[in-house]
Formats: C-alpha cells, sequence, structure tokens
C-alpha cells in the first residue's frame, strides 16, 4: 500500500516544476524586451521635437573707405595711396554655410557658422528635419562628409568638438562654439548618435567668400 501511494505522488510532485517554466522563459523574454525598449527608444522615431530659435540674419561688411586721391596737378602715375583698413562688422556675418545629406536617417536642413561683432560664434542649423533617436548630439567634425552608408561612421575616427545634445530633430537651432575651437579644423556638422556611434546626418562647412 506504502509502494502504490509512492508511485501517484511522484507524478503529482512532477508537475508543479514542469509548470514554473513556462513562467521562467516569460520572465525572461519580458526582461529583454523591457532591456531592448530602454536601450534602443523605438518610440522616438515617430516622436518630433521642434525648435524655433531666432537666428540672427548675416549683414554685409561696411563699405571700405575710399581711396586717397592724388592732389590736384600731381602725377597721377607717382601718387600712392595706403590700403584702407576694412572696419569692423557692424552685425552677425557668416563664416561657413553648408547643406545637410542622409546618413543613418534622412536628414534636410542647413548649417551656418555666424560671427556676432563681439567676436563670439554660434552654429546654426536652419530648418532641420530629421529622425528623432537616442542620445544625438550636435557635433563640429574634422573628419570629411561623405554620403551613402560609407558616410555613417567616418565621424567616429576624427576629433570632434561636441555643441552637446541636440535640441530638437526639427526646425530652427543655434549652438554656442567655444573661442578656441580652429574652425580650418573643424569644418564639418555632424548630428551623432553617442549611443550608437553612427550619423544621422552632416554637413560640410564651406568658407564664405
Amino acid at each position: 500500500m506504502d509502494a502504490v501511494t509512492e508511485q501517484t505522488a511522484q507524478p503529482r510532485s512532477g508537475r508543479p516544476r514542469r509548470r514554473i517554466w513556462p513562467w521562467i522563459v516569460g520572465a525572461i523574454a519580458a526582461a529583454a524586451i523591457a532591456v531592448g525598449l530602454f536601450v534602443f527608444q523605438p518610440w522616438l522615431l515617430f516622436v518630433d521635437v521642434r525648435v524655433d530659435e531666432a537666428i540672427p540674419t548675416a549683414t554685409a561688411s561696411a563699405d571700405p573707405a575710399p581711396d586717397a586721391t592724388a592732389s590736384p596737378g600731381a602725377d597721377p602715375q607717382a601718387s600712392t595711396t595706403a590700403a584702407p583698413t576694412p572696419p569692423a562688422p557692424t552685425g552677425p556675418v557668416d563664416l561657413s554655410t553648408g547643406v545637410f545629406v542622409s546618413h543613418e536617417h534622412a536628414t534636410t536642413g542647413s548649417a551656418r557658422v555666424i560671427q556676432h561683432p563681439d567676436g563670439t560664434r554660434q552654429l546654426a542649423l536652419e530648418n532641420l528635419d530629421t529622425s528623432n533617436g537616442p542620445d544625438v548630439h550636435v557635433w563640429l567634425s574634422a573628419g570629411p562628409v561623405i554620403e551613402g552608408f560609407d558616410g555613417w561612421f567616418t565621424a567616429g575616427g576624427h576629433p570632434a568638438v561636441d555643441l552637446g545634445p541636440i535640441k530638437g530633430n526639427q526646425g530652427n537651432q543655434l549652438y554656442d562654439i567655444p573661442a578656441d575651437v580652429d574652425l580650418a579644423v573643424f569644418r564639418a556638422v555632424d548630428l551623432w548618435c553617442v549611443q550608437f556611434s553612427v550619423s544621422f546626418g552632416a554637413a560640410a562647412l564651406n568658407p564664405v567668400g
């Protein structure tokens, strides 16, 4: 009788163990999904953040002073004049400009480096339209801007100046450029996703004038 009781009890003791595995697998799957959502944040691709900051309008430098003329009766061939010193700009001036190309995400808009009369400089992104994403920063890059897949990772292999997280994936926005940044070296703008080391879009900055 005891032996029969033992035999019938064994299958019952195994059933709860078999039922535990689906719960364990489900818990692991739920944890993996939660981690994936936290890392990739896919919902950002469907959420637009628009920024409309006032972008300064570049003004032309004041005209240089007219050349001095020779005194009446003097030989024009013998007259010499000193080259005039152009006056300082009275308003913001464009130092360089560029147009965005798409990398991992479709990106359009333009970029301008603006210098103010006090010597400070700002990067202006105008009519920007790109995808939202996790940990996207605005970089000034020393690397070239390459269109297509080959350009997705270019900026990661060159020196860069991080101007901060992108303020929005659409609209107009300004970023201060540190005074010690050599714009002859950092001649590109890159919308760099730090988390995944990939470019959303970039613009080569071409000097004005």
